[in-house]
């Protein structure tokens, strides 16, 4: 469950991502959209951190890194960072289900990062709000 796309010898194409993700695809292919549209990210597909993460796309605006968003079998995480201070201004507005990522994010600095999974439709309200606070 929620196996990544792993060969680092054969770099997926963009539809490719899409389908692994099965029943988020349509998602997956959403949020990359979003995010391209409402901040003029740039898309690259990489293998960014090495076998453990796999294939993702690396969202960028001027050259500086906004997310990862890596294809699962049946889902997919963004990985992001964020400060407290950003994390703290949507905290109460969030799911339980997103409050349990920020709760548990990796510390780094005076924030931290977040892999949040999107499994159903219900999670995209909260990691388009986390991820406005990131691109904006």
């Amino acid at each position: 469950m929620y196996e990544r796309m792993l060969n680092k010898q054969e770099q997926p194409q963009y539809n490719e991502m899409c389908m692994h993700c099965k029943e988020c695809g349509e998602l997956f292919a959403g949020l990359n959209t979003w995010l391209m549209e409402t901040f003029a990210t740039q898309q690259d597909i990489t293998f960014p951190y090495g076998n453990h993460y796999g294939w993702g796309i690396a969202h960028r605006k001027r050259n500086k890194l906004m997310c990862n968003v890596f294809p699962e079998a049946g889902a997919f995480t963004v990985m992001l960072r964020l400060s407290d201070t950003q994390f703290a201004s949507v905290y109460e507005q969030l799911q339980p289900y997103a409050k349990e990522y920020v709760d548990n994010r990796y510390p780094c600095g005076n924030g931290g990062w977040i892999h949040y999974r999107v499994c159903e439709e219900a999670h995209m309200e909260d990691i388009q709000r986390l991820l406005f606070l990131r691109c904006d």
